[in-house]
């Protein structure tokens, strides 16, 4: 029974290392913008009774019934929550949040191939040929493309609700029209895969996304001048950190105590 107990710690503390490093990432991101937290969700391994001919007890006495087979837990999969973070007035102009449900989308690469990726951050900037971008490390370009030439003034770009995106050019007081923000929705959003750089891509589980203007078709609006903060709780981060710290010592101490009774019994047979 010791050798099942060690078994049952062990897979114990392998599932809440992963907890530990999620929620590790989830307090490292607390400040990125439009960024999602996870949480990992466990399931207990199923106890099977395996017959085999000779099979032994850890004392070494006959065992009748057989062995048993997958104890203790496992990571079942990590959780995104889409829950809206809360709304940052920041005053540049090229920073949109969405108040409501969708997605932005934007051209990334992965895995060698260019794909539209999705996400909640809309730190927006323009690129050297005037296409709005995102700001991350990679510069993913908005789709559809926007392209907002160096000759206007930030402060002359106006982002309506509706995702319509005018400027007014130097020397006019009329605003020209140059393009829409559209938005992406999902029937599961919980399923989509981070990929990082604040950005998810569509799966079987999320489905096919729901794309079309804002303020339509259960669509959010946008906000100008204003970013979505991260959704992390840090004083729920923190008291989790200290629950999943505390199962992986007891898990530890577990493992101690069946090696010292498989020790104890160990010593026992040699007299």
């Amino acid at each position: 029974m010791s050798l099942s107990a060690m078994q049952a710690a062990a897979s114990g503390m392998r599932a809440l290392d992963t907890k530990l490093n999620v929620v590790a990432n989830n307090l490292a991101n607390i400040n990125t913008v439009g960024f999602k937290r996870s949480r990992v969700n466990f399931e207990d391994l199923f106890y099977e009774v395996r017959q085999e001919p000779g099979i032994r007890n850890a004392d070494d006495e006959p065992n009748p019934h057989g062995i048993l087979v997958g104890l203790g837990s496992k990571v079942s999969g990590t959780q995104l929550d889409f829950t809206t973070g809360t709304l940052d007035t920041t005053g540049r102009k090229l920073d949109v949040a969405i108040e409501g449900e969708g997605f932005f989308q934007v051209r990334t690469f992965y895995n060698g191939q260019e794909v539209t990726a999705y996400t909640r951050a809309g730190n927006f900037t323009r690129n050297a040929n005037g296409n709005l971008v995102l700001a991350n490390s990679e510069g993913s370009l908005l789709e559809p493309p926007i392209n907002i030439g160096d000759d206007v003034n930030e402060d002359d770009i106006y982002i309506g609700r509706d995702g319509t995106v005018s400027v007014r050019q130097q020397g006019s007081n009329q605003l020209d029209e140059v393009g829409e923000i559209e938005l992406a929705r999902f029937v599961n959003p919980e399923g989509l895969k981070s990929i990082g750089k604040n950005l998810y891509i569509d799966t079987d589980a999320s489905g096919q996304p729901i794309t079309g203007r804002p303020l339509e078709d259960g669509l959010g609006a946008l906000v100008q001048s204003t970013l979505e903060n991260s959704n992390v709780d840090p004083v729920r981060e923190l008291v989790d950190l200290i629950f999943t710290q505390r199962g992986f010592e007891l898990n530890s101490q577990s493992i101690q105590s069946a090696d010292e009774s498989l020790r104890i019994v160990t010593n026992l047979r040699r007299y």
